[in-house]
């Protein structure tokens, strides 16, 4: 029997905490290893099978393409298109740096071995052959270059693999690009008896496994750049929505260009209206005042939530806006000039009550030439009888008489009938706007008040052909209103087409256009009718001095007209034509991006007007039940 027992071992408190930690991160290790094999069989397609010039990969079909011939020069951008297709592509693009001193050897040797074939070629009697002479002047430019280190050599491997759901799609999308690419003298084979290294090489994995390469410098390689889509992504602006291209904000002040003119072009559900107030929601938070100029009446129920003043213009509406008004314009020089102006915009206006409107309705349903709506002789008593007019109520050239009462069309018409020459006659022509069918909207001291950020003109309730004539008194009012104290506006236009109907109404609206940017302000021109639109000389005018376009959906037969206006490529044509409900080409300056509109819950319950959404938001309770 033994003295001493063996003393039991027990560890330490701390070890055995630590072993357990480390039993735990191995069970743990462990369950992410089975994580990731699974993962991998999950994502991984059901079979690869490949073939000579092709490969199918799952359900799908692919081909992998390396590019082998470049051009003499290339321009930048030059993957622009090829980036932007509509096609699913994978590319891949190595390049490898090359020593200088190891190119300016071989460059020597090729430059005397080319100088060497045109001695000979001169001495055996050839003609002189401009390909090798332009191949040595490339060599020694760029000689001189790598010398002073001005460019780099590299090597340039550009691959690509194309997908289609059958092999006749595969056909027809390798055909598509080859063909493109074909056109830029850029020429591309499918990899054959390769195409497993081509997917190997265009996967992104960083391995070139078929090494077929290029030389390239420094300037070639900079064309060659591929993220080529345009970034419309200020510091400054509002957002519009996101850039389809590269999943970017569009974020844009129209302002910071060289005018704030914007046109939106879309058909009827496109989503035009409501791009358009979603801007003037957004840049009235940012303190631009906002006009709108509505014949649907579209915008009520944001003019409600925001505050603004909403002016019914009718027959029964109490509102009147009277023509005659004069700005009060601060500027001197404008001041002195302000009776003389609005004497122009008068004549405009009164050719288009006596008879305008209706002369080119008549004119144009009889397939004949527009006659003007007033003689030489009758423009000049027109003239006459309103500088007499304005006499009468006190208010000369002098601007310290533009603070009188002005007169009214009424007053005209008592002045022209009591006038002599064609006074009498032309008076006649005005009667219904004095004492007949449309007296006193027009003919009356306007009692308007439209000192608030946001007003809306609401002109629904009128007569079709009132509304050609409202539109422009209303135009002219708010013109007046700018030009009495500059601040940064935005006018929005609202079926514009109306307008360019008629000679004088688009010429005023042609030389607001062009005057906005004086005075701060922006005129946004929505219209869906697009091929009458542009096929007015005045129409193209205000399109071309638009600084920024938003193309929205179109029908087929607005396709062409737009396309050949700005210049779309054939897959922009293809698109416009095709785009969901919100989504577009917006045009900013020189730049253009895919864009979709995008808005929050809360901006989508005042501004949109689709049937099913208001639906939905009825029983949300986020808009009040009608």
């Amino acid at each position: 029997m033994g003295l001493f027992k063996r003393k039991s071992t027990q560890l330490d408190p701390v070890a055995l905490a630590q072993q357990q930690r480390q039993q735990e991160q191995l069970e743990v290790q462990q369950a992410f290893q089975k994580g990731i094999t699974a993962l991998r069989d999950f994502i991984a397609p059901s079979s690869i099978e490949f073939s000579s010039s092709y490969f199918q990969i799952g359900t799908r079909y692919a081909r992998t393409y390396y590019v082998f011939g470049y051009p003499r020069e290339i321009r930048t951008g030059w993957l622009s298109s090829f980036v932007n297709i509509d096609e699913v592509v994978d590319l891949s693009l190595y390049v490898y740096p090359v020593e200088s001193q190891v190119v300016l050897e071989n460059l020597r040797k090729k430059v005397s071995q080319l100088e060497a074939g045109l001695q000979i070629d001169a001495e055996k009697g050839r003609v002189r052959d401009p390909a090798k002479q332009a191949a040595i002047l490339d060599a020694e430019e760029l000689r001189d270059k790598l010398q002073v280190g001005e460019e780099k050599f590299f090597r340039f491997g550009m691959y690509f693999t194309v997908y289609g759901n059958s092999l006749d799609e595969l056909e027809f999308v390798s055909h598509k690009i080859e063909s493109m690419l074909g056109q830029q003298l850029v020429f591309s084979k499918p990899a054959s008896a390769q195409q497993e290294q081509g997917l190997n090489s265009t996967m992104p994995q960083f391995v070139d496994q078929l090494q077929i390469r290029r030389n390239m410098n420094t300037g070639a390689i900079g064309t060659s750049f591929p993220f080529t889509s345009a970034d419309l992504s200020d510091d400054h602006g509002i957002l519009y929505g996101i850039n389809m291209h590269n999943s970017g904000l569009v974020i844009f002040d129209r302002f910071s260009l060289e005018n704030g003119n914007s046109v939106v072009f879309a058909k009827s559900g496109a989503g035009k209206s409501f791009t358009v107030k979603l801007e003037a929601l957004r840049s009235l938070m940012l303190g631009t005042e906002v006009f709108i100029i509505d014949p649907e009446n579209e915008y009520e129920r944001m003019c409600e939530a925001v505050g603004g003043a909403y002016v019914k213009l009718s027959l029964n509406s109490p509102t009147r806006i009277n023509p005659f008004d004069l700005p009060l314009v601060i500027d001197s020089e404008e001041a002195d000039n302000a009776l003389r102006s609005n004497l122009i915009t008068l004549h405009g206006l009164l050719r288009l009550m006596m008879g305008g409107a209706q002369a080119q309705i008549a004119a144009a349903g009889q397939g004949g030439a527009i006659a003007p709506a007033l003689t030489p002789s009758e423009e000049a008593d027109l003239d006459a009888a309103l500088l007499d007019t304005y006499a009468k109520a006190g208010i000369t050239n002098d601007p310290l008489t533009h603070n009188s009462t002005p007169p009214t069309i009424h007053d005209l018409y008592d002045t022209l009938l009591h006038m002599g020459g064609n006074g009498p006659q032309l008076a006649q022509r005005l009667r219904k706007y004095t004492t007949g069918t449309f007296s006193g909207i027009f003919s009356q001291q306007s009692n308007v008040d439209i000192n608030n950020p946001f007003v809306v003109f609401n002109i629904r309730d009128l007569e079709d052909e009132l509304r050609p004539v409202a539109m422009y008194i209303v135009l002219n009012y708010i013109w007046n209103k700018t030009k009495t104290d500059q601040k940064r506006r935005m006018l929005v236009i609202d079926e514009a087409w109306q307008l360019m109907k008629y000679e004088d109404s688009a010429n005023f609206m042609f030389s607001l256009a062009k005057r906005a940017r004086k005075y701060n302000l922006g005129i946004t021109t929505i219209s869906q009718d697009v091929e009458d639109f542009m096929s007015s000389r005045l129409g193209r005018a205000i399109v071309a001095n638009a600084s920024m376009q938003v193309l929205l959906k179109q029908s087929v037969s607005a396709v062409d007209v737009l396309a050949d206006v700005f210049k779309l490529t054939s897959e922009e044509k293809k698109r416009l034509s095709q785009f969901p409900v919100g989504q577009g080409l917006f045009f900013a300056g020189q730049n253009h991006v895919h864009i979709q509109i995008a808005a929050s819950q809360t901006e989508m319950s005042l501004i949109t007007t689709n049937p099913e959404q208001m639906r939905t938001l009825e029983e949300q309770g986020q808009i009040p039940l009608r």
